[in-house]
């Protein structure tokens, strides 16, 4: 809607439902009216501006911050395209090409009727479903070119969850039950784990998961139970529960299983920690590019509000706690925790400097918990079935179950949960049934764009924090992509830097100048062209990045390039960096 179109009734509408809201509504006010007029035109910005008490300028800075946000007009759908490796792999571009043509417009133009507009995005977290396509508030799997027709007219393929696993705790409803209904997620042990929780005293709820010996499954690793001890011994109120479900990394999709079909678990697993941690508010920040993730959460959040487990008396226990729902608006950078903090109040997702910690100054300056959906969704599990159970599986270092987003050249893709200790070798040939096609496996790459690649040879390694860490490779978040043998890996690594290069937030030097310099390189490389000391460019700028850098982001974004100088140092024009 052209902004000159817009009428003084329609923006004091508009703007009613945010008034008094102060500076953290204004993400869900601009994601607001980005929805209601396909941009945000200067009136709203402006009103906007003035009914939260933000500086205009500063709105603005929000709005150019973040891809989901923009005040030039977009068609009434835009058809976002993956076109990280995982979906390129499986003809994203030329899904992209077929989708131009057919609409006979150009990458962010507007059809000619106002319907449409394309744009690429760098991962929409449908790597199983490869190629995939989010097309308005839609997500098609398969979206391959031939289809293109079909799904521009409200076809195609609808992602399904692909789960499997001999022992799913984790899982085990997804897929299985309703996950709108609140009573057949009670008759699968649903809010089991919480009532178990209550009849102990938080110091015990406690206890029981630092017994468990759960560890962060985010990729940071760090022990849960430490973390919510941190936030329970902090000074300061009201304490916050945040759970992060921004995942946003190239070939990571397990979060965004969990809640489009589990919703419910991930609530109860936050009811806990805040009744553990002495927490009354709960915020789930979802990436924006999950509207299934979004809706499951809304709804599984107020149905628990109605049957008494969200208040001010949770289930008669004399126990407060709130959840809100919170959508991100597209930044990568905001998976990182301080980023989501900056987000959820308003402002750029800019990571901060630390110390200070979450736990003593987290989110609105207050003592915060922030674990990962698939972290604290194993907490209900532990408690329901007993320290001693969880740990009969998994190892002594890496106790319980694991879930691997397993993708790419693969005879089956999908979310795999499996015990630690499994070697890939069993995880990729005896769950995930080998390569596809029958062709040779040249390299896997774990732990996602920020992992590392591991070749042939790695296959029996353990998939433990333990053993991985021996073998020089990251476990991370469980991303398993895998590379055939005619896969031309030079493409691969400049799909890995023109993400870094995309998604780096700018606010440090080594970060914001480091990753466009690797993609340059990495561009020369894959066109065959690498200068002499372009591998040394590579290390240094890399090694720059690693050690300099603010965040997670930066301080990781060269990790599967540096890598791939190891195994494959002739490619980048060197024959000595193998040692």
């Amino acid at each position: 809607m052209p902004s000159s179109h817009i009428t003084q009734r329609q923006i004091t509408a508009f703007i009613t439902p945010f008034e008094g809201g102060g500076r953290e509504s204004l993400l869900p006010a601009l994601l607001a009216a980005q929805r209601r007029f396909t941009h945000i035109p200067e009136a709203i910005a402006e009103r906007i501006a003035h009914v939260l008490g933000v500086p205009l300028v500063e709105v603005h800075g929000v709005i150019e911050f973040y891809s989901l946000l923009t005040t030039q007009p977009t068609g009434r759908t835009v058809v976002r395209v993956c076109t990280s490796p995982a979906c390129s792999m499986s003809g994203a571009h030329e899904t992209l090409r077929a989708a131009l043509k057919t609409l006979r417009v150009k990458e962010g133009q507007v059809t000619s009727d106002g319907r449409f507009s394309v744009e690429r995005a760098p991962c929409l977290g449908l790597c199983e479903h490869a190629p995939a396509l989010l097309v308005g508030e839609r997500p098609v799997a398969q979206a391959h070119a031939s289809r293109i027709s079909t799904i521009l007219r409200g076809g195609g393929v609808r992602p399904r969850g692909l789960v499997f696993g001999p022992t799913r705790w984790l899982t085990a409803r997804c897929g299985t039950v309703d996950p709108a209904s609140l009573r057949e997620f009670r008759a699968r042990e649903g809010f089991k784990g919480l009532q178990r929780a209550l009849s102990l005293t938080p110091q015990l709820v406690m206890a029981e998961v630092k017994a468990a010996g759960l560890i962060g499954k985010g990729g940071a690793a760090f022990p849960t139970g430490v973390k919510w001890e941190g936030a329970a011994n902090a000074s300061g109120a009201p304490k916050y529960i945040v759970c992060n479900g921004d995942e946003s990394e190239p070939g990571t999709f397990k979060d965004r299983v969990l809640m489009e079909e589990d919703p419910f678990s991930i609530v109860e697993a936050m009811i806990i920690a805040g009744y553990a941690v002495g927490a009354t508010r709960g915020i789930w920040y979802i990436r924006g590019e999950y509207p299934r993730a979004l809706a499951a959460a809304r709804m599984a959040v107020e149905a628990a509000r109605r049957a008494k487990y969200l208040g001010p008396n949770v289930l008669g226990r004399g126990f407060e706690f709130e959840l809100e729902v919170r959508s991100g608006a597209g930044a990568y950078v905001c998976g990182e925790e301080t980023a989501l903090f900056e987000a959820v109040e308003g402002k750029r997702g800019l990571p901060r400097i630390k110390p200070p910690f979450p736990t003593t100054f987290g989110v609105f300056g207050k003592p915060t918990v922030i674990n990962n959906v698939e972290t604290l969704c194993t907490v209900p599990v532990i408690l329901r079935l007993g320290v001693e159970k969880y740990r009969s599986l998994g190892t002594p270092g890496s106790p319980g179950t694991k879930l691997f987003c397993v993708s790419g050249d693969v005879a089956r893709p999908g979310l795999y949960e499996l015990p630690f200790g499994v070697t890939l070798r069993e995880l990729l040939f005896e769950h995930a049934g080998g390569m596809a096609g029958g062709r040779g496996l040249q390299a896997v790459l774990m732990g996602g764009a920020a992992g590392a690649f591991a070749t042939p040879e790695k296959l029996d390694v353990r998939l433990t924090f333990e053993d991985m860490k021996a073998a020089g490779l990251p476990l991370g978040s469980g991303v398993v992509m895998v590379f055939d043998e005619q896969r031309d890996m030079r493409h691969v690594l400049v799909e890995l830097g023109e993400f870094f290069a995309e998604e780096s937030c700018g606010k440090c030097y080594p970060c914001q100048i480091g990753t466009q310099r690797q993609l340059e390189v990495l561009q020369r490389v894959a066109h065959g062209s690498p200068l002499r000391g372009d591998a040394e460019r590579l290390q240094d700028v890399g090694w720059t990045m690693t050690d300099a850098s603010i965040c997670g982001l930066g301080q990781t974004a060269a990790s599967a390039v540096l890598s791939a100088i190891q195994l494959w140092p002739a490619v980048f024009g060197s024959q000595s960096q193998a040692a």
